[in-house]
């Protein structure tokens, strides 16, 4: 196949539909000039750079990959299918998996796992949403 004609069978969602899937299904993302994205908080510039590793990791994984944008305590995601030329399902399914690892929080679940020690700042990891 050639790459025109997966291009042609890549659907590109609508601004309505991109922020109507983002409100149901990934409340923290926001739509923004052609782009899904979402900015984490991180405690330090060494948090930063293991939200980037991470977030490198599963790009390259699943072979699509999005902008990242960084500072000392944030890293900015941002979405967009370039060979199709808008928001497609591949960036859905890239920032749901981004969203569930780097939000995973295992201290939070009963498994043997304890998880960062956020409250000591020695140890402060990630910002979480909740």
């Amino acid at each position: 196949m050639s790459e025109e004609t997966a291009r042609k069978r890549e659907r590109v969602y609508s601004e309505d539909e991109i922020v109507s899937k983002l409100q149901a299904e990934l409340p923290q993302w926001r739509y923004e000039n052609g782009w899904i994205r979402r900015r984490y908080k991180t405690h330090n510039w060494k948090s930063t750079l293991m939200v980037i590793n991470t977030v490198g990791h599963l790009a390259e994984a699943a072979w699509h990959h999005p902008d990242l944008k960084a500072s000392y305590a944030w890293v900015e995601v941002l979405l967009m299918n370039h060979a199709a030329k808008g928001v497609t399902d591949k960036d859905f399914e890239l920032a749901k998996k981004i969203e569930d690892v780097v939000q995973w929080q295992p201290g939070k679940a009963d498994g043997a796992l304890e998880g960062t020690p956020n409250a000591d700042q020695r140890f402060a990891y990630l910002k979480y949403d909740s």
